[in-house]
């Protein structure tokens, strides 16, 4: 019995050797623990889950006290994508049901904006208790007081010595503070919570006291106009309602709009440059709005006195509709004839242009001046016209022919003259009418005579005067007084009317 004794002695304390060898070895590498220090751990015990957002990612591995007094809960996590805690993770202790079961939720990393560094990871424990576990410090967990606990302090004699404890907290507690702080905040996590926020606004007291003052500035105008207020809260609802209804295509409109921001980046950015642009236009237009408020005062009775012009316009559209109409043939040839005398309009543009440019006006005007200079005469009374007037019996107007007026001259150096002529040569001066007539100029009687083919010397000898009373011819001017040689070649008199 004795052998048998001592046998399970040595076998339950081989066991227990072999417990606290296993406990106080390093985690298999591929093993993920966190050592998290709690205040208390009421009525946790190992193999109880360990859940991150609600999603079981392992199990409390074991229990242990510190020599400082608290709860080291060893936490293993499974789940490869949850095997990277942060110095910032937080744990707490939460009821799993009314029963009285625990689990342990947990939180690896706190988030950050987009691009942020994440927080360093947990310190590695390198030796002593938890070797190769991850410290999470007491002062990232928490765990709320059960509810079976806030319970008891109402039923007797609990809610009576919660009373004395009352009455007498201030007498109890005093000089602690500090400790009674750190026992208020073990008691409830909420409070840690409630000293961030309040750190936070100690941070933002400039801007709370900015959203105090402007609050009693917005709050009298809405004060001031609380029905239209509750009104809108009346029609808040009915849009909220109509937008339940319409939730549906809310929706998709909703998934839509991603893509419609990002076709409409670049009509923004556009804008953007636009409105950059305009500022200088803006500016200026903000200086001269009294001048367009003033022209747009003015502007209403110019229309007002404008209002009988325009109604008689109208009446004269009335009428102009029907000239318009008429005149739609007239239109047409117009534009036919505007096409046709397009090729001749470019040509004329081209030659006008040409006129222009080159001055070609102005030179067919010198050459009509100067040619009309070079065939004038000119003497030392003036310039005078070289022209003959020929004033014989030819140059009056006749309904019959006149052999003497004939435009076929005969060759008078060959005897072969017709009897006509022949007796007009012979006949004597007196005969021919107008050559007697010696009160012309005796220029023009020889000029007759000599288109009438007779001799101009036997007609009218040379030396012979007018009648007194008639204009003479007039001795030619001497050669050198000629300004050309075309001059001294022209006739030696000018003609007399």
């Amino acid at each position: 019995m004795k052998r048998v004794l001592a046998i399970g002695i040595l076998l339950a304390a081989t066991s227990v050797l072999a417990v606290f060898a296993t406990g106080a070895a390093a985690p298999p590498p591929s093993e993920y623990r966190v050592r998290a220090m709690f205040e208390n751990a009421f009525s946790v015990i190992p193999g109880e889950d360990v859940k991150v957002a609600g999603v079981k990612v392992g199990k409390v591995d074991s229990l242990d006290v510190t020599p400082d007094q608290k709860a080291a809960v060893v936490l293993r996590i499974d789940r490869d994508g949850f095997k990277d805690f942060r110095r910032d993770a937080e744990c707490t202790i939460r009821p799993q049901s009314l029963i009285g079961e625990k689990f342990v939720e947990c939180t690896p990393t706190q988030p950050r904006p987009e691009g942020a560094q994440p927080a360093p990871k947990l310190e590695r424990i390198e030796k002593g208790p938890g070797k190769g576990q991850y410290l999470l410090p007491v002062t990232q967990t928490s765990k709320p007081v059960d509810l079976d606990l806030v319970n008891n302090t109402l039923r007797l004699p609990y809610r009576e010595r919660l009373a004395i404890i009352l009455n007498e907290l201030g007498t109890g507690l005093a000089g602690r503070g500090q400790d009674l702080r750190q026992a208020i905040r073990n008691a409830d996590p909420a409070l840690k919570e409630t000293d961030k926020v309040l750190v936070i606004l100690g941070d933002q007291n400039r801007v709370l006291e900015d959203l105090a003052r402007d609050s009693d500035r917005i709050m009298a105008p809405l004060a001031r106009d609380r029905a239209s207020a509750a009104g809108f809260v009346e029609n808040a609802s009915t849009v909220a309602t109509a937008a339940a209804s319409e939730d549906t295509a809310l929706a998709q409109n909703v998934q839509k709009l991603p893509g419609f921001l990002r076709e409409l980046r670049p009509t923004v950015v556009r804008l953007g440059s636009l409105s950059d642009q305009m500022t200088p236009v803006l500016s200026d237009l903000g200086a001269v709005a009294p001048d367009v408020n003033r022209l747009v005062r003015e502007t209403g009775p110019f229309a007002a006195a404008a209002d009988p012009a325009l109604q008689r316009l109208g009446d004269a559209t009335v009428v102009g509709r029907q000239a318009l109409v008429k005149a739609r043939p007239i239109v047409q040839d117009l534009g036919r004839f505007a096409s046709a005398a397009r090729p001749l309009s470019a040509n004329l543009q081209s030659l006008t242009t040409s006129l222009r440019d080159t001055g070609g006006i102005e030179r067919a005007l010198d050459y009509i001046f100067f040619q009309v200079a070079a065939i004038n005469g000119f003497d030392s009374v003036g310039h005078y016209l070289r022209a003959g007037l020929l004033v014989n019996a030819c140059s009056v107007y006749a309904i019959t022919s006149s052999p003497d007026c004939s435009a076929n001259f005969q060759d008078q150096g060959t005897g072969s003259a017709s009897g006509a002529s022949a007796s007009a040569a012979t006949a004597p001066a007196s005969a021919v009418k107008g050559y007697a007539d010696t009160r012309r100029s005796p220029d023009l009687r020889r000029l007759d005579a000599y288109l009438h083919g007779l001799d101009p010397d036997k007609a009218v000898p040379q030396g012979t005067a007018a009648q007194p009373g008639l204009q003479t011819a007039q001795p030619a001017p001497p050669a050198s007084a000629r300004t050309s040689t075309s001059d001294r070649r022209s006739s030696p008199t000018r003609s007399s009317a």
